[in-house]
């Protein structure tokens, strides 16, 4: 068992110290929309493909179906999956104009957000600036004409790293309300024999996902009370100039929030002014396993979201490649 971190109580000065502290505005330039991607050199991916020495392929992505963690919480629900043609139309001849051949179609309707997904630098904002300083008003009906998520097709590739909080604590996993701190994080890291630096991908696990599964419900999953990141987590974070972080919670840091004053203040603190990029509702149970398995916590990661122009966030299917 692992003595856990004491975290100090928080106050809104804190967030707003926090902001100033991290905030990333101008670092690349007065047009950039890609935050922390930026630290991401070609020698990082060419490095963190010679991690793969077996071949192994593990998914963190949750299937995406009807039997999703959404409960409606702002208009979120899970996929909808509708067939557009089928075998029935085939038999009652619906397809006759073609010679011979027959075929299935389906679609989908979901929140670009249900599921396993990044959020985008457009998802976000505080006192009507999101990152880079632009402004509220360049998300619109129409979608984000800055930050949105298919400037980032390409470049959420490189070292992956997990984190598994509750086995360096020696729980199944943790609970409701417990925040992680920047001390844990350098604390699991270390006990794991692994290093994080400049343009990782950071992949958290609390277990939450786990407790859902063992109890047989996702409950309060969507928007409820859960383990998550800490503020003080920002200092590790940023610090080690990390890439981006994901975690297997609906939202990434713990609830209820560590102050009434600001909704999600984490995420304030690095989506909006550090532009990191955040993943959240990632199934990290098998990656987990086979990390503790091998001892080895370090792997190729590849998690590009799908090009949905002018999107807030993204689904995808994040592939750790041992």
């Amino acid at each position: 068992m692992t003595e856990v971190e004491n975290l100090a109580p928080v106050t809104i000065d804190d967030v707003h110290a926090l902001c100033d502290r991290y905030r990333t505005w101008g670092k690349w330039g007065p047009d950039d929309e890609l935050g922390t991607l930026n630290y991401i050199e070609p020698e990082m991916i060419t490095a963190a493909a010679k991690l793969v020495k077996q071949g192994r392929v593990i998914s963190c992505a949750l299937p995406y179906d009807g039997n999703g963690p959404q409960n409606g919480w702002g208009g979120r629900v899970n996929p909808l999956h509708f067939m557009l043609q089928d075998g029935g139309d085939a038999v009652i001849g619906a397809q006759d104009h073609m010679a011979k051949l027959r075929y299935a179609d389906d679609a989908i309707y979901m929140p670009l957000q249900c599921g396993t997904q990044w959020d985008a630098l457009s998802h976000v904002f505080y006192d009507g600036k999101m990152y880079n300083g632009y402004g509220i008003e360049t998300v619109s009906s129409t979608g984000a004409s800055k930050n949105s998520i298919d400037k980032t097709t390409e470049k959420v590739v490189g070292r992956g790293v997990l984190l598994d909080i509750p086995r360096h604590r020696g729980v199944p996993w943790l609970e409701p309300g417990q925040g992680i701190g920047s001390a844990e994080l350098a604390a699991c890291a270390a006990a794991q024999g692994v290093t994080v630096g400049r343009g990782d991908f950071v992949l958290i696990r609390t277990g939450h996902i786990a407790q859902c599964r063992d109890r047989g419900s996702w409950g309060t999953y969507a928007a409820g009370d859960a383990p998550g990141l800490a503020l003080d987590s920002a200092h590790w974070i940023c610090g080690n100039e990390v890439a981006g972080i994901a975690t297997d919670t609906w939202g990434m840091e713990v609830r209820p929030n560590e102050l009434t004053d600001i909704f999600q203040p984490v995420h304030i603190v690095l989506l909006v002014n550090a532009g990191l990029l955040i993943g959240e509702i990632f199934d990290l149970e098998k990656l987990a396993q086979d990390c503790a398995d091998d001892g080895v916590y370090e792997f190729m990661f590849v998690a590009g979201p799908l090009p949905f122009t002018k999107a807030v966030g993204s689904p995808l299917n994040p592939l750790a490649i041992k």
